[in-house]
């Protein structure tokens, strides 16, 4: 059973601010907790010693690299065996197309999250990379009009 790391007020702070800009100096970091630039170096090692803080990555924005369309897919599969599982999640690591896959409950197992191009791009997807995946018995698409809200910050 692996151990709750215990958050302190100053690692919230710290995981509050690295969230928004990872760029932060440590100068600039430790001004804006109230604390020493050494004491919240020492913070952060342990917040990534601990998993809680993973490499710094920069966001790409989807629509100004030709992503223009979100699209979430529910997917029911034919069979719940853990082999039928293992090879669509397999399927599904593959296609860089979607960003996310959750194993979700009610009348659909996986909910994807896709990034594509245009109408053509998604319906080459599903038509490839699910709808032909053998374990799929059925899928319901849903097309986002607009993002209303995207954030990329856990609540601490």
């Amino acid at each position: 059973m692996t151990e709750i790391f215990q958050i302190t007020d100053l690692d919230r702070r710290i995981l509050e601010l690295l969230q928004r800009d990872a760029s932060t100096s440590m100068a600039d970091l430790a001004d804006s907790v109230g604390s020493s630039s050494a004491t919240c170096w020492r913070r952060i090692r342990a917040l990534e010693e601990a998993g809680i803080l993973g490499p710094q990555i920069r966001l790409v924005d989807p629509h100004k690299v030709g992503r223009k369309m979100d699209v979430f897919c529910q997917v029911r599969m034919k069979s719940q065996d853990a082999e039928t599982r293992a090879g669509f999640k397999r399927a599904v690591e593959l296609e860089p197309t979607i960003v996310t896959a959750y194993s979700i409950s009610g009348e659909w197992d996986y909910l994807l999250h896709l990034l594509v191009r245009d109408m053509a791009d998604f319906e080459d997807i599903l038509m490839r990379r699910v709808l032909e995946h053998e374990a799929v018995a059925a899928t319901n698409t849903i097309f986002a009009l607009s993002r209303v809200k995207y954030a990329t910050e856990v609540p601490v």
